[in-house]
């Protein structure tokens, strides 16, 4: 296959700045990049961001069924004309709908996504999380480093909590800017997730979830008495759930934030809790 600074001038394009076009096209990375999606013939992978193809040729190599996303009318017919093999779907990679490729079952999702989206795509995954079984993504390293950092240190953020709900996450690869075309300001990793068959640690209710880590996050040099103070009934919390209000939301693991977040619930919901359970 042609490199992307050689297929992009045979069909008279450009890469498009502000759509954060940066094709990868080096063979050592893509086949890496395959290689931890840890396909099988039968599997079905879906890639975000197919751009010219490169990466949807190592993945159809696996033998998997590729379902190739790209947005970019103009770059969907290359790949057509490349790779005949995949099932190209011209939709948003941040919006688009796992259930008709899963099909029942469960998809590994593969892409090489634009730095400026990756949050919204993360985010997507997560709602659409128990149709993935797997997810290699490539982003921006201090992005991946953020997802995959442990409670404690100044990475450990409100992706990395949200994120780890749902998913073991670990960098598998890193790729340096020249091997992308055109070569991005920033370095990148790729992000593996192994997506759990169950969340980490029961939440009530998934938007609290979030806004709560949002929240203890939102002024992290705070201790959380304070910075959950904007949260209503979020002081009581940390104490229904024995979390020492002078620590920083830094400090909690998964497991912690999803006590504080049942805590939320409050009296109503564990009465309505115990109401249900037995009723059964």
């Amino acid at each position: 296959m042609k490199r992307p600074a050689e297929l992009l001038r045979a069909h008279g394009l450009r890469p498009k700045k502000e759509w954060g076009q940066n094709f990868l096209g080096d063979p050592q990375v893509l086949d890496a990049l395959a290689a931890l999606a840890r396909l099988r013939p039968g599997d079905t992978v879906v890639e975000l961001g197919a751009g010219l193809g490169h990466l949807t040729r190592a993945l159809l190599a696996t033998g998997a069924r590729v379902v190739a996303v790209e947005r970019d009318r103009e770059l969907a017919p290359i790949l057509r004309a490349e790779l005949p093999g995949a099932e190209v779907v011209e939709a948003d990679a941040k919006s688009f709908d796992l259930s008709a490729a899963a099909a029942g079952g469960k998809v590994v999702v593969c892409g090489n996504l634009p730095y400026h989206l990756s949050s919204p795509i993360l985010f997507h995954l997560l709602d659409q999380r128990t149709l993935v079984r797997r997810a290699v993504l490539l982003l921006q390293r201090e992005v991946a480093e953020r997802v995959a950092a442990e409670p404690g240190g100044r990475e450990y953020g409100v992706l990395s909590v949200l994120v780890q709900h749902a998913a073991d996450a670990h960098i598998g690869l890193e790729v340096g800017r020249h091997a992308f075309t055109p070569p991005p300001e920033v370095d990148s990793s790729a992000l593996v997730l192994e997506f759990l068959d169950q969340p980490r640690a029961e939440v009530r209710d998934e938007a609290r979830y979030r806004k709560l880590v949002k929240t203890a996050f939102a002024q992290r040099r705070k201790t959380l008495w304070n910075a959950l103070a904007p949260l209503e009934g979020g002081r009581a919390a940390l104490e229904r759930a024995g979390i020492d209000p002078k620590r920083r939301a830094e400090t909690l693991s998964v497991a912690e934030f999803a006590a504080v977040e049942r805590a939320l619930s409050g009296s109503s919901a564990s009465a309505s809790g115990s109401s249900s359970a037995s009723s059964h």
